[in-house]
């Protein structure tokens, strides 16, 4: 079980500490071998996912978790620079590419995908986005990843254009055609769920979505396109420093993310909003409900 133990700096990041057992005889002696691996993660479903890897396989393959929980985007990647994170397990490669291209110098790896958590347009008030009305007021992620991804759900909708040469990372800046008059205001991605009460429909991310009970408590318009590079762009994976990929500790998490019990707690727990990703980049699909 997970406890509380302290909180790091402005952003709320709650360590949360894991006593898995002793190192196992054929972990003994490796690179990293016998310390305990820190990893960052949002809560849901990341942090969830690591707790049934550390309640139900870890002991058995040797390796000790502790798991820091960290509520918004950028700190991961923060603390992963300064050390303080041996990996982190939040992002997906779009964002990583963007954070990195800006943040500080450092090489960063992407070593496996995970799952993938599908952007939901939500809504109290409506029940389909045809029943949106004119001068509609719609929030979405304000990261750029997101907000591009956002944009195409309300694209695919009917409900605007975007330029399409704006690329990957478009924003409301680039919509052609808006025939609703429709108003898109870019917010943190955290505070979405809460801002849903003041606007017509908002563009969720998966996990924050899953943390407001909003597949359920509000009206599901509409979930994002999935394109050819759905996996490539947009699964969460594991992501350490180059200097600590060969880490025997980060490859074993690696394994353990795709054993056979951690997908089907994934297909089990959250059908339709987060979708699991095997070892080969496969999205094992989930009907949603």
């Amino acid at each position: 079980m997970r406890t509380t133990s302290a909180v790091i700096g402005a952003a709320a990041v709650t360590l949360a500490l894991t006593a898995c057992g002793a190192p196992s005889e054929q972990q003994a002696g490796g690179e990293g071998a016998g310390e305990v691996l820190r990893v960052g993660v949002s809560p849901v479903p990341h942090g969830d996912i690591l707790a049934f890897i550390d309640e139900n396989l870890a002991e058995e393959a040797g390796l000790e978790l502790e798991i820091v929980e960290i509520s918004d985007y950028n700190t991961p990647n923060t603390l992963l620079v300064e050390g303080e994170l041996d990996a982190n397990y939040f992002q997906h490669r779009t964002y990583l590419n963007e954070w990195a291209a800006n943040g500080p110098d450092a090489d960063f790896t992407y070593i496996t995908d995970v799952h993938i958590e599908r952007l939901g347009l939500y809504s109290e008030s409506v029940e389909s986005s045809a029943d949106l009305p004119e001068g509609a007021e719609i929030a979405v992620p304000n990261d750029p990843a997101n907000l591009n991804r956002a944009l195409g759900i309300l694209q695919a909708e009917g409900l605007i254009e975007v330029d399409p040469e704006a690329g990957g990372l478009a924003t409301e800046k680039d919509i052609t055609d808006n025939p609703k008059d429709i108003t898109v205001t870019p917010l943190e991605a955290a505070q979405l769920p809460r801002a849903i009460a003041d606007v017509d429909a908002a563009v969720v991310n998966g996990n924050y979505a899953i943390e407001a009970e909003l597949p359920t408590e509000s009206n599901v318009l509409a979930w994002e396109p999935e394109g050819d590079d759905y996996v490539e762009a947009y699964a969460n994976g594991l992501v350490a420093l180059e200097e600590n990929v060969e880490d025997e500790r980060v490859q074993l998490l690696a394994e353990l993310l795709h054993d056979e019990r951690v997908l089907e707690f994934v297909k089990e727990s959250w059908q339709g909003v987060v979708l699991a990703v095997d070892a080969d980049g496969e999205v094992i699909e989930t009907a949603a409900e």
